[in-house]
């Protein structure tokens, strides 16, 4: 099964579930779960966008580029898990990313902002 079928067949929680699970197997939540923890990885999403850039701005290619994408939507959903194992948060980003999207769809050219 590819990663497109798991998205589209289970959805954003359950792939985060899966990413996060294979995240604690290699090591990268050992410890105590803390909000100072979260903002490390937090600041790690940060990193990957500038890498994102960086390839743009390098012309290192699309693949390049899509990887490093990849791995924000990676790094995001490990946090989201985390966040959810530890009932941080409640809700479902399946759900509130279709309120999300639906609620964006009604909103004014630039969501009404003039720049």
């Amino acid at each position: 099964m590819t990663s497109n079928s798991i998205v589209t067949e289970y959805g954003l929680d359950a792939l985060s579930a899966l990413l996060h699970e294979a995240a604690r197997q290699k090591g990268f939540w050992d410890g105590e779960y803390t909000n100072d923890k979260i903002g490390n990885k937090l600041a790690l999403v940060h990193s990957e966008v500038t890498e994102v850039l960086e390839a743009i701005r390098k012309s290192k290619g699309s693949e390049h580029i899509v990887e490093e994408i990849a791995d924000i939507l990676i790094r995001v959903l490990d946090v989201y898990a985390a966040m959810r194992n530890e009932e941080q948060v409640i809700h479902s980003l399946d759900e509130i990313l279709e309120n999300k999207i639906n609620k964006n769809k009604e909103r004014p050219r630039l969501h009404g902002n003039l720049f």
